[in-house]
């Protein structure tokens, strides 16, 4: 178990640093750059000062070639990478256009006639480092998912020994070793009962809403939380095999085998390699033939290079990104992997996982039956009344109900549990009892309730019947909208549930689903999502341990918060309020996000259209040469245009 727990853990810390390790040079590069940008002629010019510092050329070349170095490594060790992976994209981009600069302005110094722009230089590798580091930012810790997982299991078991009892670590317990799991304790390792009967609640580990009734013989699996009654198991797996290290095996496997799209700004940075290298050796050739003069191509050939890579496409993404982010965070979800909430526009099908996240995965009264003449207020009175002191699902779901009904309980006297049949008690001088479904006489009523998998009580009075409850797992109000909304948009809502086929079929039926599957086991809920994404690219909902590896192998996997925290973990996308109209949400401002940024990408590579013909001295005939600072104005302009236009997703 250990291994692994270092393996989950090293995620976050890599990515801090990574994190501050941007910060850093961003922070340097740009306080380097206050010096370069004064002490550069163009500046100057443009902003019409000047400042006079002998040698100023040479403290320039010193500075930045310290912002060239340390501020443009990420950009530089990038272009190598995308380079070996034949993928020349954003990092090729920049490391061209910087280095260009450099070289350019290094040679300008050292008596290339021509203008030096070291300002470009470094201007570029400060806006550059910014977008890259907004981007982290906004793309939180990644997988803390397996950490999780492993702090579900518990760290120490009360071992059965000659001596008594004694308190080992779960590490060391071998196969055959018996344990006392207590009262609301959780079972430390799967194993099997031998001593003692309780119900234990496996919600977290199976999605099965109710607990289950454990007793000799029976098995259990580590991280479940034991109920009312103390358990002696006898353990049967250890370490790697036990349920929940197979889980967590499966999340991890999934989490490996995710293949990262390419972003659109990669793409569009490719498409301007390609221009920026074509047009600039096309420019030197050019004016070479056509002037001779070897310095003026240069200069021209090496402003068409770095005017190519505009500041605004470093920002057309991640400015939109972080507004998204925020109003995400508004909207009361969070984004923890943007390519996945990138992908939720093109969302064909949403798989909904059953308990707690369509229902609220509690028991509730859904009917009321009342039998010779009484009325369903008095049935739920009197078996509230009955139940008040049990602690059972059932009884509280009854009670619930008395309660938000406002109706007012009789007291009652000689309470007690009937073994296999139920609770009996004098209410209000009435000798009542609530008993399981066996002992109604055949009612078409109840049968019908029960074929849609609700659990049905019966409310006796000396024997006979005065009424029926049925009780099963309340759907959500807010799920039936969720659905409509997402319908509406042209997605499918299908279900996955453990819970059996009828119970499957009433839900599915009452929200109008298109499609459900029921009685999935965890392990193969990531299947059901295979099978539904040959067709789809699919969003998965869910909570629960035993979602976690259909939340990993959805295209988009959607956490709804209040479940656990390995869920939370393993999810793209997290949903703070339990309310699954958020999914819709999810989808609309996936949309909305996706197509501010082909706008922005529009905006910062369009003004490449104007920028790189003139800057290659096409229009020089008629005087009109793109200068640098001229270029650099245009700039500014797309990165403003750029920034308001991410603003403008708030609206």
């Amino acid at each position: 178990m250990d291994h692994d727990h270092h393996h989950g853990g090293g995620g976050g810390h890599h990515h801090q640093a990574a994190l501050a390790d941007f910060k850093r040079r961003f922070l340097v590069s740009t306080i380097l750059t206050v010096p370069i940008l004064l002490l550069s002629p163009t500046i100057q010019t443009l902003l019409g000062f000047s400042i006079e510092v002998p040698g100023a050329e040479y403290l320039v070349l010193v500075l930045a070639t310290v912002v060239y170095v340390y501020g443009g490594y990420p950009f530089l060790a990038g272009i190598v990478d995308e380079l070996k992976a034949r993928m020349p994209g954003m990092m090729t981009l920049i490391a061209v256009a910087i280095t260009v600069a450099y070289f350019y302005s290094a040679a300008v110094v050292f008596g290339v006639s021509g203008e030096g722009f070291f300002w470009e230089l470094a201007t570029l590798i400060d806006i550059m480092l910014l977008g890259h580091w907004i981007e982290m930012r906004s793309v939180l810790g990644a997988s803390r998912a397996l950490e999780e997982l492993v702090r579900i299991m518990p760290q120490e078991a009360h071992r059965l020994g000659d001596g008594g009892v004694e308190e080992v670590t779960v590490e060391a317990l071998a196969v055959g070793d018996r344990v006392l799991v207590k009262p609301g304790e959780k079972i430390p390792i799967d194993g099997v009962v031998v001593e003692g009967e309780s119900s234990v609640n496996e919600a977290m580990l199976t999605g099965e809403s109710q607990p289950v009734r454990r007793r000799s013989g029976d098995p259990v699996i580590g991280g479940a939380i034991n109920g009312e009654g103390s358990l002696v198991v006898e353990v049967e797996k250890v370490g790697a095999d036990t349920y929940l290290s197979q889980v967590v095996d499966l999340v991890r496997r999934a989490q490996e085998s995710r293949s990262r799209t390419q972003d659109l700004a990669n793409r569009a940075a490719f498409f301007l390699v390609v221009v920026a290298l074509s047009v600039g050796v096309l420019t030197f050739v050019g004016w070479v033939y056509l002037v001779g003069d070897a310095g003026f191509a240069i200069e021209r050939a090496a402003t068409v290079m770095v005017i190519t890579c505009p500041h605004a496409l470093g920002l057309a993404v991640p400015l939109v990104i972080a507004v998204s982010t925020a109003l995400a965070a508004q909207s009361g979800f969070l984004i923890r992997d943007r390519q996945a909430f990138e992908q939720a526009k093109d969302i064909g099908a949403v798989v909904f996982d059953k308990t707690g996240t369509l229902t609220e995965g509690r028991f509730g009264v859904t009917d009321l039956l009342a039998f010779g003449g009484r009325t369903e207020e008095e049935v739920l009175r009197l078996a509230a009344s009955l139940e008040a002191r049990s602690e059972h699902p059932i009884a509280r779901g009854i009670l619930r109900e008395a309660e938000d009904r406002g109706l007012a309980l009789e007291p009652t006297e000689e309470f007690r549990a009937v073994p296999g049949r139920g609770v009996e008690a004098v209410v209000a001088g009435r000798r009542l009892e609530v008993a399981g479904p066996g002992s109604l006489e055949p009612d078409p009523r109840v049968e019908a309730l029960q074929r849609q998998g609700k659990t049905v009580v019966s409310l006796l009075e000396d024997t006979t019947p005065i009424g029926a409850l049925a009780l099963a797992d309340i759907v959500r109000p807010e799920s039936r909208e969720a659905i409509a909304r997402l319908k509406a948009m042209g997605v499918q809502c299908m279900m996955l549930t453990g819970d059996n086929r009828y119970v499957a079929a009433w839900v599915a039926e009452d929200l109008g689903l298109d499609q459900f599957f029921a009685g999935v086991l965890p392990h193969e809920k990531a299947e059901r999502i295979a099978e539904v994404k040959k067709n789809h690219v699919v969003a998965m909902v869910g909570d629960g341990i035993n979602d976690a590896p259909a939340l990993v192998s959805a295209d988009v996997g959607i956490a709804i918060g209040a479940g656990t925290d390995v869920a939370v973990e393993s999810a793209d996308i997290v949903l703070v309020k339990n309310d699954p109209r958020d999914a819709a949400a999810v989808v609309d401002l996936s949309k909305k996000t996706y197509a501010k940024m082909v706008q922005n990408l529009f905006w910062a590579t369009g003004y490449n259209a104007f920028a790189i013909p003139l800057a290659a001295g096409v229009a020089s005939g008629y005087g009109l040469v793109l200068s640098p600072a001229a270029g650099a104005i245009l700039m500014s302009a797309s990165t403003v245009i750029v920034a308001v236009n991410a603003q403008l997703l708030r609206r």
